[in-house]
């Protein structure tokens, strides 16, 4: 019987990718949600039934343990940017984690491979950094031998960055950024997959591994390159991080007022983040010791990105013609 691997938001933006490749590697997948119904496109990664989502709570241990009993592997792919509600920064980053890993050790699980973030750091002053931190800290806690996955902002074709702003332009004559002249190391969200993969397999050596792709440009940098790509011209306008941090303040007061239903464009904890420079760290493991060549933003920007421009699938065709009237 083919081996069993459980992943932990299978059905996310990164988390897709993985479950796509563990189920080409022939493993049965257990996608484990909190919404199985609405994670059913992954069904067809595999051949019937190679593939099935589940539910699973990672706030409460029975449930936890439910989806990991006979899995060969585990793979932790859940974050978030909640700071209130239930599921915010220290149930599912922190607490969450490590019951995924205390759980893991009891059943006896084989490996267990842990997305973090760059910018883990258990004396930052963002919740986010801590909270990460704090995970894998407890994952090695029970799993020593676990590989840890610390990415960079992740683009590809529903990435959460790219497509959010490349949407702002289609509308607003103003495109404006926090932190525009904070490095960023973007890494295309499937070759972080298959560093996941490799993990799984027990193909990478244990701890942790700090994954940025080819390319080292400002936050301002990263939009000028994507309006290039998209074919628009906008103002890129850097926002001083005290106002960022007044209009966050404000947002977070509606959020509590709303008991969540409003959600502000930035948080308070985002502009922390944003103060800070997310690169791989001189002398960390990355790509390179997995065996990964990363795709450069150029290479794959505009295969998503092009349905932003002004004319759309049309664009080159309308190029076209003007170079033959010319």
């Amino acid at each position: 019987m083919s081996k069993l691997v459980t992943i932990f938001g299978g059905s996310g933006f990164l988390g897709r990718y993985i479950t796509q490749r563990m189920a080409k590697e022939g493993w049965r997948v257990r996608v484990a949600v909190r919404r199985p119904n609405e994670a059913m496109f992954v069904k067809p990664y595999g051949v019937v039934g190679q593939v099935e989502p589940v539910f699973c709570n990672i706030r409460d241990d029975n449930s936890v343990r439910n989806v990991l009993r006979g899995a060969d592997v585990a793979i932790n792919c859940v974050g978030t940017f909640d700071a209130f509600g239930k599921n915010n920064f220290d149930a599912v980053q922190a607490e969450g984690a490590e019951r995924i890993a205390r759980i893991s050790a009891e059943e006896e699980v084989q490996r267990m491979v842990q997305v973090s973030a760059i910018g883990a750091d258990a004396e930052s002053e963002s919740t986010y950094a801590r909270t990460k931190a704090a995970g894998e800290a407890g994952v090695l806690a029970h799993v020593p031998g676990a590989v840890i996955l610390r990415p960079s902002v992740l683009f590809g074709d529903t990435d959460a960055f790219f497509n959010r702003f490349a949407a702002m332009t289609t509308y607003s004559p103003v495109l404006p950024v926090v932190g525009g002249e904070t490095r960023f190391q973007p890494a295309y969200v499937d070759d972080v997959a298959e560093a996941a993969t490799l993990g799984a397999l027990g193909n990478a050596a244990p701890g942790v591994y700090e994954l940025g792709g080819p390319d080292v440009n400002t936050f301002r940098e990263l939009m000028q390159e994507m309006l290039g790509v998209i074919r628009r011209r906008r103002l890129v306008l850097n926002m001083p991080f005290w106002m960022a941090g007044l209009m966050a303040r404000v947002f977070a007061l509606g959020e509590r007022m709303s008991f969540g239903l409003l959600k502000g464009p930035i948080s308070r904890d985002q502009v922390l983040q944003l103060q800070q420079d997310n690169v791989v760290s001189e002398g960390a493991r990355g790509f390179a010791e997995l065996g990964i060549s990363p795709k450069s933003m150029e290479a794959i920007l505009p295969e998503y990105l092009w349905r932003f421009r002004p004319s759309g699938q049309y664009s080159a065709i309308k190029d076209s013609a003007r170079n033959l009237k010319s």
